[in-house]
């Protein structure tokens, strides 16, 4: 499903990036760690014809992905805002193209991309769900639960995202915090829509622990192993019951065209930061729904811009599954936009307004900011 029109080219008289430390509501924590401040960074193109916004989602730390913050911005100073400035007039699908002679950085480029895409849709009065080929108003909103202190308050915790009308349950696992905690989630809660992440804590040596986890009749299991591990992930495919989804491992087209080649995935997480951009993700949506493989818009604790880009991309027809685009209130007391995605009857609405159809908050943008650098031709 091409882009059926392509964005205005803007012209670029700067780019300004912002580095945020914004509060969580409560700690947050998988495999690989505990974040209770968001660290992410924003970035604004200034043009003549109005700015646009976009979001990095790196974290402080290396973890999730060799990407990080402080690396991220050094990049983007050095190298890609400056390829980009030097072309002065840019439309949003030339930039994967002008900055594919720099390595990696995937979710710098995304959210550099995201960032012109917003100016060109404003100034063209289009949302980007209309751009992307958003087929749906609403989408259903799933949410992702770390990991508790003990079952007993993992329950807990799960009950009180049911009863605010999440639609869909996501538990982070690891290691000796598996099977008892999905026990106890399935035993609660009966049917409730479930599955689980486990952010490449696992090896194929633990594929008899992990089939366990059959019995409890999951959606899927996400990423259970290291994100290169795509043969691996493709015999584990074959000794589970349980869908195996990839989530780090689709870094882009060719990877999710691997993994589908390979078998190593009946399910695909799309991540538009982690895949380089929503142009990219749309590509991969499109793969996979021409080969019948269902996908679902993964998360990155985003703040209210790459939230709503995330609704937009979420409303195309091949995501089947419930994804990660919950209530800003998830994470957020306060977030930086003006009005926060809300849920609203297991839905968070996809904005219609120009470009990502919401507006910031200059003040609370202000609040979290921790580092801002502007950078002109």
């Amino acid at each position: 499903m091409p882009i059926a029109r392509p964005a205005e080219p803007v012209a670029l008289d700067g780019v300004e990036l912002r580095v945020l430390h914004v509060p969580l509501v409560s700690p947050f924590t998988t495999s690989f760690g505990t974040e209770t401040v968001r660290e992410v960074i924003v970035v604004r193109v200034l043009t003549a014809g109005g700015d646009g916004w976009g979001e990095i989602v790196t974290q402080a730390d290396p973890l999730y992905s060799s990407e990080y913050t402080q690396g991220a911005w050094d990049v983007a100073q050095r190298f890609l805002i400056p390829a980009l400035l030097e072309r002065r007039t840019v439309a949003a699908e030339d930039v994967a193209g002008i900055l594919a002679p720099f390595i990696g950085h995937r979710m710098v480029k995304a959210g550099l991309e995201l960032a012109v895409l917003d100016a060109g849709l404003r100034a063209q009065g289009r949302s980007l769900g209309e751009y992307l080929g958003a087929e749906r108003d609403r989408v259903p909103s799933g949410v992702s639960v770390g990991i508790q202190k003990t079952p007993e308050a993992l329950v807990e915790a799960v009950a009180g995202y049911l009863d605010e009308g999440y639609v869909r349950i996501k538990i982070k696992i690891k290691p000796g915090r598996d099977i008892h905690d999905t026990a106890a989630v399935r035993d609660a809660f009966g049917a409730t829509p479930l599955q689980v992440d486990a952010n490449s804590a696992y090896t194929l040596a633990d594929a008899a622990v992990l089939a366990e986890l059959d019995r409890f009749d999951l959606l899927l299991i996400e990423q259970p192993l290291q994100e290169d591990d795509l043969v691996d992930h493709a015999a584990l495919s074959r000794m589970l019951r349980t869908p195996v989804c990839l989530d780090e491992s689709i870094v882009s087209l060719k990877a999710a065209r691997d993994a589908l080649a390979l078998g190593s995935a009946s399910v695909v997480n799309i991540k538009a930061g982690r895949v380089g951009g929503y142009l990219e993700a749309v590509a991969i949506h499109d793969l996979c729904r021409d080969a019948g493989i269902p996908v679902w818009c993964g998360g990155m604790l985003e703040t209210g811009i790459g939230r709503a880009a995330n609704a937009a991309l979420a409303a195309l027809p091949g995501f089947t599954l419930p994804g990660d685009v919950s209530a800003s209130s998830r994470f957020y007391a306060r977030d930086i936009v003006t009005e926060p995605a809300v849920l609203e009857a297991g839905h968070v609405r996809v904005p219609t307004g120009p470009g990502l159809g919401v507006e910031i908050d200059p003040v609370a943008l202000d609040d979290v900011t921790v580092q801002r650098v502007e950078i002109r031709r």
